[in-house]
């Protein structure tokens, strides 16, 4: 795909807290025919703005103004212009050159692109036995409860329509994040296609992620939808992208 091949602008989305030391090689795997990259910095204590500034000079960055991955998320989707959102991670752990695969499943006719690492082309090196557990278990309990068939839920690196963020109505602030979009995708009955993808390990510092913690919250949620909002329509389907 490029710029030829298609009239959809592309905004991607890079929530990052003191991620300077990872960004060049982040934004050295975003493809050439981006349309705008965001980034959401969290209040960061190290040189990420400027770091990032340097690298891609047309960027625009959004200051958080509350805390968690969850709101620097919704802020950046609320700033993008773009007719596709993409979400990816300032850590290395997502690589921007699979962004091609996102872009092309939604210019297919899915309405969200949804990334796995657990489907046939995908993985992760950074998965422990136990988040990987944790992550299937979940995953199941949400196919059971909203009749999906997802193969990845927990996942961050996903892409959807711009003209879709009404219909998620995204409203947490945590590491939930995407399972809420997940979740309210299927309720919406849009057509969600699972992609292929390629989870690495991060490249400097460590992880805000806490896999009881956030579990426990990601958890909450599922069960939270179920019981607080409409049941996901019976003909909600998901697709894997080829």
């Amino acid at each position: 795909m490029n710029k030829q091949h298609s009239a959809a602008s592309v905004s991607v989305i890079v929530p990052a807290m003191n991620e300077a030391e990872n960004l060049p090689h982040v934004f050295a795997t975003l493809p050439e025919w981006i349309d705008e990259v965001i980034l959401v910095d969290g209040n960061s204590t190290d040189d990420t703005v400027a770091v990032a500034r340097k690298l891609r000079p047309d960027l625009r960055v959004v200051v958080q103004t509350r805390r968690g991955k969850g709101n620097a998320l919704i802020e950046g989707f609320q700033a993008a212009t773009g007719d596709i959102i993409v979400m990816i991670d300032a850590d290395g752990s997502t690589d921007g050159r699979e962004i091609r695969g996102f872009v092309d499943a939604l210019l297919a006719g899915a309405d969200f692109a949804k990334g796995s690492r657990y489907a046939p082309g995908g993985g992760s090196d950074d998965l422990s036995p136990w988040r990987s557990l944790g992550n299937k278990a979940l995953t199941g309990l949400t196919n059971l409860l909203y009749g999906t068939r997802y193969t990845d839920l927990c996942y961050g690196y996903n892409a959807f329509w711009a003209h879709h963020l009404d219909a998620l109505n995204l409203d947490c602030d945590g590491f939930e994040i995407e399972t809420l979009m997940n979740v309210r995708a299927a309720k919406a009955g849009l057509l969600i296609s699972e992609v292929p993808s390629h989870e690495r390990s991060r490249i400097h510092g460590t992880s805000n992620l806490n896999a009881v913690r956030d579990g426990w919250r990601v958890l909450r949620t599922i069960l939270r939808e179920r019981t607080g909002r409409e049941d996901v329509p019976a003909h909600t389907q998901v697709a894997l992208a080829k």
